[in-house]
């Protein structure tokens, strides 16, 4: 059906597409970020803001202002985009559109089950949770003290759940646990989004398969770089790895063996998507990978724009805003520390 979803994408999606390519057009510009990066103080960050479509959800806000707050209020003007969207869905819309909100579903129960370990306040841990990650039972996630327990008292009634069940075990919840939890749930989501997008098919299934490819390989990556010098053997370091993207199958067994940063190198560099984004670092230099793959990201997710009648403009759009609330906290944190001299290290210009 390829190229035939033109004559009948409008009757559901066109009100919605229309919408979110008016939303695209509110993202900050260069000339934008140039201000943002010149201002002194958080309260010339907000009046530059204020100019924007941030302004209804900054202007009321009283002096002093905290980083933490421009990212909140910034946040939710996303999250009430998002329930504008999500009202006016139909099906396969609707579907789609909760299938990007289950990557901020893993990181609350990451973050939840993480600080309860510590001993830190359920309250204060649920103020940080991602709005569009948010789900009923969420605060109970304290009690439970083993996996089983998390599945059976908390996780069953989620969306989460399908994810969840492939990977119980009765082992008790620590740091590294933890840790290979978020990667195994993120491998199911991620695969079982693939699956859905191919099935959509057309231009939908063409761009967001390639885009959530994009995302296994970088995981991929970084899930090795974190890994070394851990105990984490190789073999289990390959079962963290999802089961597409364009380092699947032969990438991933050289992966799976690497010892260092500049090894991890040389296995991306046989790949030509991939060679750019390490053209950019020298040798052993990792800190600045991250910048490298939001960049390639958002190149990606801006050429979604540039083909009508589908669906990944949604979520191309939600993960700029993300990307764009990251510049502001950076912007906002190098201000209040006095670090301007290191503003630019971590702003991704998406225009």
């Amino acid at each position: 059906m390829y190229g035939f979803e033109a004559m009948t994408f409008n009757i559901h999606g066109g009100y919605l597409e229309a919408i979110v390519r008016g939303y695209r057009s509110g993202l900050l510009t260069a000339a934008d970020y140039n201000n943002l990066c010149q201002c002194e103080t958080l309260e010339d960050i907000k009046m530059h803001l204020t100019a924007t479509e941030y302004g209804p959800f900054l202007q009321n806000e009283a002096s002093p202002l905290h980083t933490t707050t421009i990212v909140e209020k910034c946040t939710l003007k996303l999250v009430d985009e998002y329930k504008h969207m999500m009202c006016q869905a139909t099906e396969p819309l609707s579907t789609f559109l909760e299938y990007i909100t289950y990557g901020h579903m893993i990181d609350n129960v990451v973050l939840i089950v993480t600080g309860t370990l510590h001993e830190r306040d359920v309250q204060e841990l649920l103020e940080k949770c991602h709005p569009l990650g948010m789900f009923e039972s969420i605060a109970t996630l304290a009690v439970a003290q083993n996996m089983r327990e998390l599945y059976r008292l908390v996780l069953v009634d989620t969306p989460l759940a399908p994810y969840f069940s492939g990977y119980i075990t009765s082992e008790d919840l620590d740091d590294m646990n933890i840790e290979i939890m978020r990667n195994t749930l993120y491998k199911a989501y991620l695969e079982d989004f693939y699956q859905f997008c191919k099935k959509l098919g057309g231009a939908t299934s063409e761009i967001m398969c390639d885009l959530l490819a994009f995302e296994a390989d970088r995981r991929a990556v970084n899930i090795t770089i974190n890994s070394i010098g851990t105990e984490l053997t190789r073999d289990d370091r390959r079962k963290l790895y999802s089961n597409f993207g364009l380092l699947y199958p032969y990438g991933h067994e050289e992966l799976a063996v690497c010892e260092d940063f500049d090894q991890v190198r040389a296995v991306l560099e046989k790949y030509p998507p991939y060679q750019s984004i390490y053209s950019k670092l020298s040798y052993g230099e990792s800190q600045m990978l991250d910048k490298a793959f939001y960049e390639e990201e958002v190149k990606r997710l801006c050429l979604a724009f540039e083909q009508q009648f589908h669906y990944a403009v949604f979520f191309a759009y939600i993960r700029l805003r993300e990307q764009e609330i990251r510049n502001l906290m950076w912007i906002s944190e190098c201000v209040a520390q006095n670090q301007k001299s290191r503003v630019h290290d971590s702003v991704v210009f998406i225009f």
